[in-house]
């Protein structure tokens, strides 16, 4: 696994391209380039802080591309296709382990526990993370935060993930699929709303919540590489900014109310299905109180990185992680 973490970092890091700083529009407003690891509610914040034009309100016009996982984000961030990436901090961790000279910086964080959720076939009012020994799991991909974090808490659990029945084969797009086709594969994970539909669809359970098992984690952060950064510093104030009153409208708003301002994003997705999702995150205190990742949290995630064999060794949260913006944030919101 260290191998191919390796082999795919040093390769992004030969492949870097000139950066490029964030563009004005013809309206007048500054394009950023944003590249998300995933599309899902579970970054409810970001969305609401495009339909709801609080981006506008920065003077911001926020061009969206989706990654498809956090190697291609990072990719992207590296390349300067993208400005600001939106994944988990595990690829920003690779990156400074690898020695990166222009490395990216985590600069915010936005959720802090997996928002994940363990569907089986059967319902299981009183299930125990000791029940899935010798079970077939599809994990999520090797190497990212997802199946780290289900592996960490299988292991504290006392379950063994040294056999191929904790299965990292599958695409993170592909698992749904891949679960509801093969009946040998026990378990798996699924994000909201997929996991709330896929249960009214009557084709599996939610059993347990990965993030409530974990404990707090800091899951998904928006990161930019550290040239972009120091010239973009008031672009990347706006732009967190901006995040930070998407969550403010959440936490002050009823799920069906956010779920309005959510249905753009959503446009396959019921109101129904955006408001449950949006309870099931905020019951299980998904969302980030504040953007300042702290050092515990971040040491806590090399720990759990550790323990998946990925890390061949610690990266420095003074380096990694640029806390700056988001205090002056803090105190200028009142957070």
């Amino acid at each position: 696994m260290k191998q191919k973490i390796t082999a795919l970092f040093t390769a992004i890091a030969l492949a870097i391209l000139p950066l490029s700083l964030s563009a004005c529009g013809d309206d007048g407003k500054t394009t950023v380039k944003l590249c998300e690891v995933t599309h899902s509610i579970f970054y409810a914040p970001l969305y609401i802080a495009h339909n709801n034009g609080y981006f506008s309100d920065e003077g911001l016009e926020i061009k969206l591309s989706n990654g498809g996982g956090a190697d291609q984000v990072m990719t992207s961030v590296i390349s300067g296709s993208a400005d600001i990436g939106l994944m988990g901090p595990e690829a920003t961790i690779y990156c400074h382990v690898e020695g990166q000279r222009d490395y990216p910086v985590i600069f915010g964080q936005l959720t802090k526990r997996d928002g994940s959720f363990l569907v089986g076939r059967n319902p299981e009012p009183d299930f125990e993370w000791s029940s899935l020994a010798g079970k077939h799991i599809l994990a999520g991909r090797a190497g990212g935060v997802p199946a780290m974090t289900l592996q960490w808490v299988l292991n504290q659990n006392g379950v063994s993930t040294d056999t191929k029945n904790f299965d990292t084969s599958v695409a993170f797009d592909a698992m749904v699929g891949t679960f509801e086709s093969d009946k040998s594969i026990s378990y798996t994970t699924m994000f909201e709303p997929t996991a709330s539909e896929y249960v009214a669809l009557g084709k599996g359970y939610i059993v347990a919540s990965v993030g409530e098992a974990s404990g707090d984690v800091p899951y998904t952060a928006f990161s930019a590489q550290k040239s972009w950064l120091n010239k973009n510093n008031k672009t990347a104030k706006a732009f967190l900014r901006a995040v930070l009153k998407g969550y403010k409208y959440m936490t002050e708003n009823t799920p069906e109310t956010v779920a309005k301002s959510l249905k753009k994003s959503f446009a396959g997705t019921s109101e129904t299905s955006i408001a449950a999702a949006v309870k099931s995150y905020l019951d299980i205190d998904a969302w980030s109180h504040t953007p300042v990742m702290a050092e515990a949290d971040f040491n806590r995630l090399q720990t759990i990185m550790e323990n998946a064999g990925t890390l061949s060794e610690r990266a420095d949260y003074n380096l990694a992680v640029d806390n700056r913006i988001a205090k002056e944030l803090v105190e200028e919101l009142g957070i």
